[in-house]
């Protein structure tokens, strides 16, 4: 299937806006809205962590229970997380307010927040916002959104490709607190593929296990994650089936979409100056091969040496060695952007470690272990670790 990408990010049938309302106190955009013209299928996956926001509790009923959704409202500056009873009643508000300006039943909304957890989320600028929220609705509305739902990030995530009449689309935030099994990550995604409800979950689950469930920035994950998706049908294709030639090429739209966004995240990791691949091969099964790779791109040390462009590569052979995986010491093989730096576990000889510094000024990096243990691969995706990291998360409440 060719796949053509959209610069500017719209798909038929479905409208979008971000609105500044308060909640935030620098005046940026803190209140996002998008909604489908006609009844959408919706499905969704969640962070891991035990403690939740209301939101993610909500936002998992209206999926499960609601035949049909028509909008996704979410707001910026606030977690609304762990805040009680509180918390849960300003969310079903939240929902409450947006379905009666939509005209449309609260099972029908779905809602997310992202920011500060623990602290009260205010009710009175997301009442103040709405109707001007609703007043900016566009089809073009879509960067308007993606800047409403951003924390820390420096720039708006958005892709969207097209391919036979079908159009997937999104928006993503993401910068902090990004690990696989969802971060601290927003994701809104849009098509206007004819797709039922079960079918249209496990595209996402396919889509999301190679791209969000692979970067890493810090290894935290947060209270609010989320990835959902809303399907119109206003393609007017027969409906797409698991198991056919259609899903497939759905479900590569589908993951070009989520990949753009997921790399997109990790760029824009906080205070990054790399992108890095870790690419495992020579694994005895795919789960061993990516849990090795995991480890590396979770490594503190590793992830400091990158950002100190220190060709340190004892620290990823270590990070290979703890990820709890079978290896074999002898056989590990290590390469650097293609330069090859460990073979059958010892040093290879001649290594200049100026020219590997050099290699390692670059933006984009790749890591490529083998192992020699069988025939599986995996990737992840990370980025380096820097002072300014620190700096952002020492004075994130200050």
């Amino acid at each position: 299937m060719k796949l053509k990408t959209k610069k500017t990010l719209s798909v038929p049938g479905f409208k979008a806006g971000g609105v500044a309302c308060g909640i935030k106190k620098n005046g940026k955009p803190d209140l996002a809205l998008i909604v489908s013209d006609t009844a959408a299928t919706a499905a969704g996956l969640f962070t891991t962590n035990r403690v939740v926001s209301p939101t993610v509790t909500v936002t998992k009923q209206h999926i499960q229970s609601a035949k049909s959704v028509r909008a996704i409202v979410a707001n910026s500056g606030n977690a609304n997380a762990c805040t009680g009873t509180d918390g849960d009643r300003t969310c079903r508000d939240m929902v409450a307010l947006t379905a009666k300006q939509l005209g449309v039943t609260d099972k029908e909304v779905l809602v997310a927040s992202t920011g500060v957890i623990g602290v009260k989320l205010p009710l009175a600028p997301v009442k103040k916002g709405l109707p001007q929220l609703g007043g900016a609705l566009s089809p073009k509305g879509w960067n308007d959104a993606a800047e409403a739902i951003l924390t820390t990030d420096l720039v708006i995530k958005t892709a969207c490709v097209e391919s036979n009449g079908i159009t997937v689309g999104g928006i993503a935030k993401g910068s902090g607190m990004i690990h696989p099994n969802m971060a601290t990550m927003l994701a809104f995604l849009a098509t206007n593929a004819n797709i039922g409800k079960a079918d249209l979950k496990a595209a996402l689950k396919v889509a999301n296990e190679h791209t969000f469930n692979r970067i890493n920035v810090d290894g935290d994950t947060s209270t609010n994650d989320m990835v959902v998706i809303l399907a119109n049908g206003q393609a007017g294709n027969a409906s797409i089936k698991k198991g056919t030639k259609a899903f497939r090429d759905f479900v590569e739209a589908l993951t070009a979409v989520c990949k753009s966004l997921a790399f997109a995240i990790v760029k824009d990791g906080e205070g990054a100056t790399k992108f890095v691949t870790v690419s495992v091969k020579g694994a005895k099964t795919e789960k061993h091969a990516l849990t090795v790779s995991r480890a590396v791109a979770d490594s503190k040390l590793v992830q400091t040496a990158l950002f100190g462009e220190d060709p340190n590569w004892g620290r990823i052979i270590a990070a290979v060695g703890y990820a709890g995986v079978p290896v074999k010491p002898e056989k590990i093989d290590i390469a650097f952007n293609g330069t090859p730096l460990v073979k059958n576990g010892a040093p290879v000889a001649g290594l200049s470690v100026t020219a590997l510094h050099k290699q390692m000024k670059a933006k984009d990096l790749r890591i490529d272990i083998g192992l020699g243990m069988g025939k599986a691969s995996a990737e992840t995706y990370t980025c380096d670790l820097s002072y300014d990291y620190v700096r952002i998360n020492a004075e994130y409440t200050t």
